[in-house]
C-alpha cells in the first residue's frame, strides 16, 4: 500500500494531536484514518461526520474503491473545529458556514486547537481591516463599535470563566 503525503496551509505540531486526544491509535500523526476511527477519536456518530461532509466543501476525505473514507489530518483538524463550534459554543451549522465563508478554514483550525474567537482575534487573525490609501478602511463596521464588540467579547468569555468555576 502506498502513502501520500500533502503538504497543506493546515499543517501543524504533533502537539495538537496530544492536546486534542487524537493519539489514540498507535498511528502516526500525519497517517490518514479511517470514518470509523475519527468518529471514536471525535466521539461523533459517522453519520454525522458524513453530513458534515455533505455541509462544508472544505472537508475532503479521500475515497478509495467501494466508497470507504479515508481522513487526512487536516480534513480531521477541520472537523475538530467544526464539533467545537456547534457543540461546545452552540453555533448552528449556518453560522460556523458563515464564518467559515468569511474568515476561511484557518479559523475552524484555530478553533481546533484551542483557541477562542477573542484570542484569534488579538493576534489579528480575525477582523481585519483592510485599509485603502486614504487611511480608511474597507470594512463596514466602524472602528468604534468593533472596539465594543471586542469588549463585549472579553466580558462574555470572562464571564464563562467564572460560570465555569462555580459549576
Amino acid at each position: 500500500m502506498r502513502v501520500v503525503r500533502f503538504v497543506t496551509p493546515y499543517l501543524c505540531s504533533v502537539s495538537f494531536w496530544e492536546d486534542s486526544g487524537l493519539r489514540a491509535t498507535n498511528k502516526s500523526s500525519d497517517a490518514f484514518r479511517t470514518i470509523s476511527e475519527v468518529s471514536k477519536e471525535l466521539n461523533v456518530p459517522q453519520h454525522v461526520l458524513r453530513f458534515w461532509e455533505s455541509r462544508f466543501a472544505h472537508i475532503r476525505p479521500m475515497k478509495r474503491a467501494g466508497g470507504r473514507r479515508y481522513y487526512r489530518p487536516e480534513d480531521i483538524r477541520l472537523l475538530v473545529g467544526i464539533k467545537k463550534f456547534l457543540y461546545d459554543d452552540g453555533y448552528k451549522i449556518k453560522g460556523v458556514q458563515k464564518l467559515l465563508r468569511t474568515h476561511g478554514p484557518r479559523l475552524l483550525v484555530g478553533r481546533s486547537e484551542g483557541q477562542s474567537l477573542a484570542e484569534m482575534d488579538k493576534q489579528g487573525q480575525l477582523f481585519r481591516e483592510e485599509r485603502t490609501d486614504n487611511g480608511i478602511g474597507n470594512d463596514s463596521r466602524s472602528v468604534p463599535n468593533r472596539k465594543v464588540i471586542q469588549e463585549v467579547i472579553s466580558e462574555l468569555e470572562e464571564l464563562r470563566d467564572l460560570l465555569d468555576k462555580a459549576l
